[in-house]
């Protein structure tokens, strides 16, 4: 059986300035902005590349605003990636290489907080199928 993550809901105080944020300086595509009724409002949001959308919008979570930690986000350049978001306004941190990879993070106007990992170059890693007698 396959279980695969589709929608994370982030919970966002302002849903216009939400959507702003995610679709005109990430560039992140907006799949649906329905109003149900009045208090009832859902925006879903699909970054580039990813099965994963995230959704936000009125009525649809209980969060508090700006309460999402560090879900993440895989990139193939940490670098470009940062680059990216520091010519889009957005404020990222500097690139932190670490053993498992290259990681960055951003936080929306709510201040939910994203983590960019590049992941490590496996064609680098040491053999470990040899054994030394």
């Amino acid at each position: 059986m396959d279980y695969r993550i589709e929608l994370v809901f982030v919970p966002v105080r302002d849903t216009d300035r939400a959507k702003a944020f995610y679709e005109q300086q990430l560039g992140w595509h907006v799949d649906h902005d329905t109003t149900v009724r009045p208090g009832l409002r859902f925006v879903q949001i699909t970054p580039p590349g990813s099965a994963c959308s995230l959704a936000f919008g009125e009525g649809i979570s209980e969060d508090a605003p700006g309460s999402m930690r560090n879900v993440q986000v895989v990139i193939d350049d940490a670098d470009a990636a940062r680059a990216a978001l520091v010519e889009a306004g957005v404020d990222a941190s500097e690139v932190a290489d670490l053993a498992w990879g290259r990681f960055a993070t951003f936080a929306d106007p709510d201040g939910n907080r994203w983590t960019l990992q590049q992941l490590p170059d496996s064609s680098a890693a040491p053999d470990t199928t040899s054994v030394i007698a």
